[in-house]
C-alpha cells in the first residue's frame, strides 16, 4: 500500500513539474500587455472550408464572412464539398462561395480535403492570395474577425490563430466542457504564449497561413488524425512563431452527446500519439536546442496521456494486490480529489476571466464550472480506448444553425 502511495506521489510531482509553467501562464495576460501593432496592410485572403454534409450550417458561416468589415473584394470563400450526399454544395454556391466537389472515399479527412481545395485554387486562380484562412462549416465570425487577423498577419507572423468561443456553451456539461477548454486555451495558453515571446498553437479551426508557408509545404501535406497539431508542431520545429489575434472572435458548435464526444476525442488522443511518433525526435532536439515552444508542444501532446494512464495503473494494481473494494476506495481520494480541485481551479479562473464572453445564464456558468473536471476526467478512458484499437476520421454532425446576433442574445433575460 505504501509503495503504491509513493508511486502515486511521484506521478503527481511529475505532473506538477511538466505543467507548472502553465500555472505561470495564468498570470501572464494580467502582467503583460500586447505589443502595439505595426503598419497594417490590406491583404487578399482565400477562406478555405472543408465541408461534409453541412447543409444545416454552411450558409450561416458564409453569411458571417460576407458581413465582415474588411473589404469584400479581398475575401474569396472556397468550399470543398467533401463526399457530400446532401445540399451542402448547392447552398454554398447560392450563398456566394466558390465550390469544388470532391468524391474520394479512400483518402478521408480534413487534411485531404484542404489539399484538394488548395490545388483547385492554384489551378484556377494562380498565386494571387496573400494568405489562406481555414474555417469549419459550423463556425460563425464576429464582424471584425478578418480585420483583426489581418492586423496580426501584418505584424509579420506567417501563421495566425484566433479566439475560439462556442455557439452552444449552455446545452449541457459536455458542450460546456469543450467551450471552457477552448476559452482557456485561447486566453491562458495562446495569448500567454505570444505575450511571453513564444509560439501559439493552431487548434482545429480559425487560423491562417501565408502564401510562403503554402509554397514551402507544396500544398497541405498534413494528414494525421490531428492535422492541426501536426501543422503546429511542424512550424515549431522549423522555428516559426504562430501569432495570436485576441480580437478575432470565432464561434463553433460543440458536441452534446457523450458518444459523439467520445468518438471525436478518441481521434484526438490517437492523433496526439501519431504526431509524437512522427515528430517526437524533432521536438526533443528543438527543445534541447533552446526552443521553449518545442518543449511546450511536447508537453501538450504526450506527458498528460502517459501520466494519466499511470494513475489508472496504480488504481488497478491497488485492486489486484489487495483484492478488495475497500482498498480501492482508500485510494480514490488521492486519485481524484487533487486532480478535481486542480481542474476546478483552472475552470474557475477561465470562467471568471471570460465571464462576459460566455453566452449563458449565471447559474449555468457556475454549474458547468463544477462539471468541467468531470468532462476532463473522461479523457482518461478515452485515451485508453484510443490505444487499444484503430481509430479513423469520422465527421461530426452540426445542426445548430445560428447567427451572430442570436449568439449575442443567449443568456439575456
Amino acid at each position: 500500500m505504501s509503495f503504491l502511495r509513493q508511486v502515486n506521489t511521484v506521478i503527481s510531482v511529475l505532473f506538477f513539474a511538466c505543467y507548472f509553467y502553465q500555472l505561470i501562464y495564468l498570470l501572464v495576460p494580467y502582467l503583460r500587455r500586447d505589443k502595439p501593432h505595426g503598419e497594417t496592410k490590406l491583404h487578399r485572403f482565400a477562406v478555405l472550408v472543408a465541408a461534409r454534409n453541412e447543409e444545416a450550417v454552411i450558409g450561416q458561416l458564409i453569411a458571417s464572412v460576407k458581413a465582415q468589415d474588411y473589404p469584400a473584394r479581398l475575401i474569396t470563400v472556397f468550399v470543398a464539398a467533401d463526399n457530400c450526399t446532401d445540399a451542402t454544395a448547392r447552398i454554398a454556391r447560392e450563398s456566394g462561395a466558390v465550390v469544388y466537389e470532391r468524391f474520394d472515399t479512400a483518402h478521408v479527412g480534413k487534411g485531404y480535403a484542404l489539399d484538394f481545395l488548395l490545388r483547385q485554387i492554384a489551378g484556377e486562380y494562380g498565386d494571387v492570395f496573400d494568405a489562406y484562412l481555414v474555417l469549419d462549416a459550423d463556425n460563425l465570425l464576429s464582424p471584425e474577425y478578418v480585420t483583426a487577423m489581418n492586423r496580426v498577419f501584418s505584424d509579420g507572423y506567417p501563421v495566425v490563430t484566433s479566439y475560439r468561443n462556442s455557439k452552444n456553451f449552455a446545452d449541457n456539461w459536455i458542450s460546456a466542457g469543450y467551450a471552457l477548454w477552448f476559452l482557456r486555451e485561447a486566453e491562458f495558453l495562446n495569448h500567454a504564449r505570444v505575450l511571453s515571446g513564444h509560439s501559439a498553437a493552431v487548434s482545429g479551426t480559425g487560423f491562417l497561413f501565408s502564401r510562403e508557408i503554402l509554397r514551402r509545404n507544396g500544398g497541405w501535406p498534413f494528414h494525421l488524425l490531428t492535422e492541426d497539431i501536426e501543422f503546429t508542431v511542424d512550424c515549431v520545429c522549423r522555428g516559426e512563431k504562430i501569432g495570436y489575434a485576441p480580437d478575432a472572435v470565432l464561434y463553433d458548435e460543440q458536441p452534446t452527446t457523450l458518444r459523439q464526444s467520445w468518438r471525436q476525442r478518441e481521434r484526438w488522443a490517437r492523433g496526439y500519439m501519431q504526431v509524437y511518433g512522427r515528430y517526437g525526435g524533432r521536438l526533443s532536439r528543438a527543445a534541447a536546442g533552446g526552443s521553449f515552444s518545442a518543449f511546450d508542444m511536447a508537453m501538450c501532446i504526450m506527458p498528460a496521456l502517459i501520466l494519466s494512464i499511470a494513475r489508472l495503473a496504480v488504481a488497478a494494481a491497488q485492486i489486484l494486490l489487495f483484492g478488495s473494494l475497500r482498498a480501492a476506495l482508500l485510494l480514490l481520494p488521492e486519485l481524484f480529489t487533487g486532480p478535481y480541485l486542480f481542474l476546478l481551479f483552472i475552470g474557475g479562473v477561465t470562467t471568471l476571466s471570460q465571464w462576459r464572453n460566455i453566452k449563458t445564464t449565471t447559474g449555468k456558468k457556475l454549474l458547468y464550472t463544477l462539471t468541467f473536471p468531470l468532462f476532463m476526467f473522461t479523457y482518461v478512458p478515452i485515451t485508453v480506448t484510443a490505444m487499444l484499437h484503430n481509430v479513423e476520421w469520422k465527421p461530426i454532425d452540426h445542426k445548430r444553425a445560428m447567427t451572430i446576433s442570436e449568439i449575442g442574445l443567449a443568456g439575456k433575460p
